[in-house]
């Protein structure tokens, strides 16, 4: 579990505060990480002529993550939370040495890279452990325990049998490669943090301080507050934005949560029910392009595509899924009845937007950037980062927060780089590893021999596997393994490389509702006073869209915008079709309560039509059109018996 994880399930202090000069060097940290980023990505080190590796970056970057983590995070619950002991010092001071070699000497570094030195060694293991005990703090066991059985399997894959078997590596070639090569810790997930990750989230932490997360609260409960089931969909609405910016699922419910399910279980929804539609809106955000908790953008380096082929593609999908739940809470309002907020608690639209529709610029100009100009991701996020302080500075409530509140901004910044820092920097450790002993082609053969090439039962193994790796760690980390370790069995066995990445994306997100580690559903739980696993299943319920989808676009990549016009509209439209069906089966309800076998039928149907197949339509149609009649029928008599 993430720091902001535990920090949403638990209002205990989870963080080192130290007073004194001991504080201040920790807020230093924290406010000049986004600093130094935005010099590195505007370039201005080469328009002053001056030549920076990016993995002398990279390693500053690092470095700052590292000491910022030992400052601020204590090692245990019975650490003090206000001094920082001996051995985080010593901790810190290891970190000065290892990161300070890579930043100061990588040129001198890379004519002898693949030389052992002793230095190197004991160096790359120092960092190595510095790293894991990082992660250990910020996210738990779970990923340092992956990349510890990776990194010993790479010293001694050699005694193990069969697809496990690799050459002999020495310990020094280890130690040095995963600590100095570009494709280890220095690799592709952390340049992605220390260019495109920092600059959106320098970019989400501005626009929340200067009152955007309000406005983004403010337009959901004013357009979704007054209808049937109101407050449900305005956390649709509202989670679903907050998603896209906070990259954690559990912070968002835990942000947005705690105003949208009292308001829920006020109008009458149980409180299970209340959780799990924040939980499932919540984790939704992660899927819902353009940030996709920085996926979009690792993926995009991956497969070497632009980030808006990414974010194209993967809104389709995200769209269906939120279909799905909008369609489902709708019809819940109705089955119990329940009615809106009362007028007086729901803003004015036209008030909101006047107060706040200077927030549509920076978004503006963040889309204008990327996908008019084509300019790099992590360069349009700081031209949004730009023009937020812009109009900030011509609006009075907001001028102070930007001009006295930049630095405290800067260091929320710098605080929100250290869960995914440090994750993506042990996921660059299970690269390097997976590099140096080929396990990822190795394990990629006996996937392929263990599904007997059917590729239906290797994307079955692949979602359980992505799930069960995801509970308890952060969807990047979860990504970048699987990506890794399965994502070239899918691609050989026919998977579009876009379609085989998103689905393993999204399997992983969905740890987080599935139980039995479901944490955004135990964070909503806990706000709403419900049992969690129930909270949990209702989540998989509302949520049972984003299970199926992915089989169907890793089937049928139409789904993300891969074919031909014609192949891409039929696909769609089945598919939303199926989607707003398969909801009426599993609430139970159309134009009344449905029996049994009516549901099992509809569901039957709407399954046919999500295949997108012709086999698939014929079913859905047979199955759906004499059934929506007899209820239409039965509806229009209810009404004449009523009259």
């Amino acid at each position: 579990m993430s720091a902001a994880d535990q920090n949403a399930s638990d209002p205990g202090p989870k963080v080192r505060m130290p007073a004194g000069v001991t504080g201040m060097v920790a807020k230093t940290t924290l406010g000049i990480i986004p600093v130094i980023g935005t010099v590195y990505v505007t370039h201005i080190p080469e328009y002053l002529n001056i030549a920076i590796y990016k993995e002398q970056y990279m390693g500053l970057v690092l470095s700052l993550l590292l000491i910022a983590t030992y400052l601020t995070i204590p090692a245990s619950s019975a650490a003090s939370r206000e001094k920082v002991p001996w051995y985080d010092v010593v901790f810190i001071v290891g970190t000065m040495i290892t990161g300070g070699y890579i930043v100061f000497f990588y040129p001198e570094i890379i004519p002898t890279l693949g030389y052992l030195m002793p230095h190197r060694i004991v160096m790359g293991a120092v960092m190595i452990l510095l790293v894991l005990e990082a992660a250990r703090r910020l996210t738990g066991w779970p990923i340092v325990t992956i990349g510890i059985v990776l990194i010993f399997y790479s010293a001694y894959a050699y005694l193990l049998p069969g697809v496990l078997n690799a050459r002999k590596i020495p310990w020094s070639r280890v130690l040095t490669s995963l600590y100095l090569s570009p494709g280890s810790l220095l690799g592709i997930p952390l340049g992605i943090v220390g260019t495109i990750v920092f600059s959106f989230i320098f970019f989400g932490r501005l626009l929340f301080s200067v009152g955007g997360g309000k406005f983004l609260s403010d337009v959901a409960l004013s357009m979704m507050g007054r209808y049937r089931g109101g407050p449900a969909k305005v956390a649709i609405v509202a989670s679903s934005l907050f998603g896209t910016l906070s990259g954690s699922a559990s912070a968002n419910v835990a942000m947005t949560g705690i105003i949208t399910i009292p308001l829920m279980k006020k109008i009458g929804y149980k409180p299970h029910m209340a959780a799990a539609i924040e939980a499932v809106a919540s984790t939704g955000g992660l899927l819902m392009p353009p940030i996709m908790a920085a996926t979009a953008f690792i993926m995009a380096e991956f497969l070497d595509v632009s980030y808006s082929t990414v974010a194209t593609s993967a809104f389709i999908p995200a769209l269906l899924y939120y279909v799905a739940i909008f369609v489902q809470v709708h019809l819940e309002a109705i089955k119990g009845g329940f009615q809106g907020l009362p007028p007086e608690e729901v803003p004015s639209l036209k008030i909101v937007m006047k107060n706040g529709w200077v927030f549509f610029i920076p978004a503006a100009v963040l889309l204008y950037c990327m996908f008019v100009l084509f300019l790099p991701p992590s360069t349009s996020a700081l031209f949004a980062v730009a023009a937020t302080m812009i109009v900030s500075l011509f609006r009075k409530s907001t001028r102070t927060i930007v001009t006295r509140n930049i630095w405290t901004i800067l260091e929320d910044t710098g605080r929100g780089l250290l869960d995914i820092g440090i994750v993506c920097s042990v996921a660059g450790l299970v690269i390097g590893s997976i590099s140096l002993t080929g396990l990822g082609l190795s394990l990629s053969d006996a996937l392929v021999t263990l599904s007997g090439g059917n590729v239906l039962l290797l994307l079955f193994l692949a979602a359980v596997g992505a799930i069960i790796l995801g509970m308890g760690m952060p969807v990047t980390a979860t990504y970048i393994m699987l990506v890794v370790l399965i994502a070239p069995a899918l691609i050989r066995l026919g998977v579009e490389p876009l379609a085989a990445h998103l689905f393993i994306m999204y399997f992983g997100v969905m740890s987080f509702l599935t139980p039995p580690v479901a944490i955004a559903a135990y964070v909503a739980a806990s706000i709403a006073h419900a049992e969690p696993l129930q909270t949990g299943f209702t989540g998989v319920r509302l949520g049972i869209i984003a299970y199926v989808v992915p089989f169907i676009f890793a089937l049928s990549p139409s789904l993300i915008l891969i074919g031909t016009t014609g192949e891409i509209l039929l696909t769609i439209t089945t598919a939303l079709l199926g989607t707003l069906f398969l909801s009426v089966a599993f609430v139970g309800y159309l134009f009344d309560r449905l029996a049994i076998i009516t549901r099992v039928c509809f569901a039957i149907g709407a399954f046919g039509f999500i295949t997108s197949s012709p086999a698939g339509g014929i079913i859905g149609l047979l199955f759906i059109t004499p059934l929506f009649l007899l209820e239409l029928h039965r509806k229009k008599q209810r009404r004449r018996n009523t009259l």
